[in-house]
């Protein structure tokens, strides 16, 4: 009997409140693939000084494989279609051995800072850089550079500017055929969605698609004006593996 091929593994890098969810949405709706949303999440939490102030975090170290090497083993060893694709936060990462990345497709999702502060600190009141994930995001761009792997770096903004091209130009990337059902999806919840989806989730839960791009115009509170300023100067770095 020939064995099944391995299927086509895609790792999608994002930081919070972009479009990360939006995209694995759209995954979802394909005919060939199965979506996993924040697989590494646990693994975080399990490390992280301020767990508790992540909403429903025993919640999800309660139903997440929480051993980083275990839950990277269980992404590599995960079948049954031909595309997976993986939804991650890209600070999740943290003191895991990057080597599996050779193992699928990389996908790096960012946003401008102000517009991402602005809707993160609704639910996570006192944000730090390392909740953010923009340091991480470029250490992951210079590892996968200097290692040679291939990878596409995309702005959230680009995608809702044009999201059928933008898709089919991501797909191209990804060696998978476009399909135009990734474009709609029905209003509600999936049944991959963590269970930090009722946190998180609303924008999307009320959407049937990629919503058209609009500028944040919400001011910043002054708490965080500091923080703004030290992403800003890590995203200029980001942007230039555009």
């Amino acid at each position: 009997m020939t064995a099944e091929p391995a299927p086509k593994r895609i790792f999608l890098w994002s930081g919070p409140r972009n479009i990360s969810t939006a995209l694995m949405y759209s995954f979802a709706q394909r005919s060939d693939c199965r979506v996993v949303d924040e697989p590494l999440y646990g693994h975080y939490l399990k490390r992280s000084p301020i767990k508790d102030r992540h909403p429903s975090a025993d919640e999800i170290m309660d139903q997440l494989e929480c051993d980083g090497k275990r839950a990277v083993q269980n992404m590599l060893q995960l079948s049954g279609r031909k595309v997976i694709f993986f939804k991650n936060m890209t600070h999740h990462l943290q003191g895991l051995d990057l080597n599996f990345l050779r193992s699928g497709k990389n996908i790096l999702l960012t946003r401008a800072p102000r517009e991402m502060l602005s809707s993160f600190h609704k639910v996570i009141p006192y944000p730090t850089l390392k909740d953010v994930g923009y340091a991480d995001q470029v250490r992951l761009a210079e590892h996968l550079t200097t290692e040679g792997i291939p990878f596409r770096l995309i702005e959230g903004k680009t995608i809702l500017s044009n999201p059928k091209e933008q898709l089919k130009t991501l797909c191209t990337f990804l060696e998978i055929p476009f399909e135009e059902a990734m474009l709609q999806w029905k209003t509600g919840g999936i049944r991959e969605d963590g269970p930090w989806a009722k946190h998180w989730y609303h924008s999307v839960h009320a959407s049937t698609g990629f919503k058209p791009y609009k500028a944040a115009h919400e001011p910043l509170p002054l708490k965080l004006e500091s923080l703004c300023q030290k992403c800003a100067s890590l995203y200029e770095r980001l942007i230039q593996y555009q």
